[in-house]
């Protein structure tokens, strides 16, 4: 831990400081292990079942037989022949020869799907399809629906190629640091997938859930990514205490703002069919989702300490703060910008319904859908700008340890450099 986070020379980490730094982390370590250990959710059953007989089955399209679609009614309360009308695209039949299943290799015929919404497809498409036994005249034709049915475009191919181009842009440019980042990367996946997840569905508390698994992904993420360094461990101390300050503030906020998580099907669906806390839900998802964002901000302040304690021997705990709290505001003035865009962007189909609508805005900003997300933005922000202070903190005090007195110029030379002569620049002899 005695190494530098900065790339150049520099010098090494004084025992005072590694020792103190330990104390702090190893039992922050030990408190994260022992509460993932102990909050390790048991294997789910599921109470989704998933019906009889059906199978997701994978196939390319070989030909489209388009057909006259048919005319829809009109919606309740739309006067007849305003409806909008088919997409001629969607209306016919695909032959598909089946990839996988236990008919793979044979040809089946599929209706494409209709309606609003509809997916186009053409020749040579990827596509998923629902297989159901008995359908058709299977099995005694229990079922009057079609054996397969066209469900959505096969994405695996397009996707695995995106992730391998992604993984070859980080090793390309990043290198060693590259690789250890996608194994981070990797880590954070298994966290999310196997303990977050899983132990909000088991009923435990979503707010140390999501503190616990934020601790677990920032202790395995920073130190694989950035080394076993003083700055880095400075950068995971802010971040963890910014991040449960940040969980203070959501449970806070979304309960002076009443707010219970259900804001679209999807959280309508496990409130009703899974009794999935949703409120808690959107607890733990605002905390993994100013994880990323803190994470960026801490490492940056840790290492522009350093590097200004590196660059500047002499500079005392006041000085180095002040310095990187400089670098800290402008940081946070175009990182806040970027939150509010991420969430701005995520939300622009609703915001576009909302000004179709023509509301005033005092409706708007207290409708749930975005009264959350407002409340997303405002508590992220503030857990980010306390990060600053924060982190700057804890690393101008772990760099201000190591300016030694031998980095300083000696009384003897300051003296000399106040005697040279102004004019030929030499020192004249004692």
């Amino acid at each position: 831990m005695g190494a530098n986070h900065s790339h150049g020379p520099a010098a090494p980490s004084s025992r005072g400081t590694v020792w103190a730094t330990l104390a702090v982390i190893v039992p922050l370590a030990l408190a994260t292990l022992i509460a993932l250990i102990w909050m390790w959710p048991a294997k789910l059953t599921s109470s989704g079942q998933q019906p009889a007989g059906l199978q997701r089955v994978t196939g390319t399209i070989t030909a489209i037989t388009l057909t006259p679609c048919p005319q829809e009614p009109p919606a309740d309360g739309q006067p007849s022949g305003e409806q909008r009308p088919a997409d001629p695209a969607t209306c016919g039949d695909a032959k598909v020869e089946l990839t996988s299943g236990p008919e793979a290799g044979h040809f089946v015929t599929s209706g494409l799907p209709s309606g609003p919404g509809s997916q186009r497809f053409a020749a040579g498409d990827d596509v998923i399809l629902v297989h159901t036994p008995g359908g058709d005249g299977e099995l005694g034709g229990e079922l009057e629906v079609p054996p397969y049915q066209i469900s959505d475009h096969d994405r695996s191919s397009p996707l695995w190629l995106a992730g391998a181009a992604f993984a070859a842009a980080v090793v390309a440019f990043g290198r060693w640091r590259g690789v250890m980042a996608l194994i981070g990367l990797a880590v954070t996946f298994v966290l999310l997938l196997l303990f977050v997840i899983p132990a909000i569905l088991t009923g435990q508390q979503p707010l140390l859930v999501a503190i616990v698994g934020a601790a677990a992904i920032m202790l395995a993420v920073l130190y694989l990514t950035h080394g076993f360094t003083v700055p880095t461990s400075m950068a995971v101390v802010g971040t963890l205490v910014s991040l449960s300050l940040t969980g203070v503030l959501s449970y806070a906020a979304i309960g002076l703002a009443q707010l219970n998580g259900i804001t679209d099907e999807s959280s309508f669906y496990l409130d009703v069919s899974y009794r999935i806390n949703t409120e808690g839900l959107l607890l733990a998802s605002i905390i993994i989702g100013s994880l990323g964002v803190l994470d960026d901000v801490t490492v940056t302040q840790a290492a522009t300490v350093t590097e200004l304690a590196h660059a500047n021997p002499g500079y005392t705990f006041a000085q180095l703060y002040r310095a990187a709290a400089r670098v800290g505001r402008a940081h946070i003035a175009s990182v806040i910008n970027t939150i509010i865009l991420a969430y701005a962007g995520a939300s622009l189909p609703l915001l576009l319904l909302v000004s179709v609508g023509d509301q005033p805005i005092g409706e708007v900003v207290t409708n749930p859908v975005i009264a959350t997300e407002i409340v997303r933005s405002v508590v992220g922000t503030l857990g980010l700008i306390a990060a600053v202070p924060i982190t700057t903190a804890l690393a101008a005090l772990a760099s201000a340890r190591k300016a030694a007195p031998e980095h300083r110029p000696p009384p003897a030379a300051r003296h000399r450099r106040r005697t040279e002569d102004p004019l030929t620049g030499s020192i004249p002899p004692p």
